[in-house]
């Protein structure tokens, strides 16, 4: 494993250790996508469901656009290793 690869792999264990405790603290986990516009994101809350959010201009507020299907929310699951 070269260094760059055991950088990535620690970073990603940190992200993995962050959303498990806020999601036990109850709090919702916010998970950025390169496929969607930039001021868009998902988040995840504890019950399991994941909505489509945008973020204010001030970066302190979300607005709801949609909470994602069953299907949806499996698919973003699998697609990030959250399950």
């Amino acid at each position: 494993m070269t260094d760059v690869q055991k950088l990535e792999q620690t970073g990603s264990n940190a992200v993995k250790t962050l959303r498990i405790d806020k999601l036990r603290k109850g709090m919702p986990f916010m998970i950025n996508a390169k496929e969607l516009p930039g001021n868009q994101c998902y988040l995840e809350f504890p019950d399991g469901k994941i909505l489509l959010v945008t973020i204010s201009s001030a970066g302190s507020d979300f607005t709801v656009l949609r909470e994602l299907s069953g299907i949806e929310n499996a698919d973003i699951r699998k697609k990030y290793h959250l399950a």
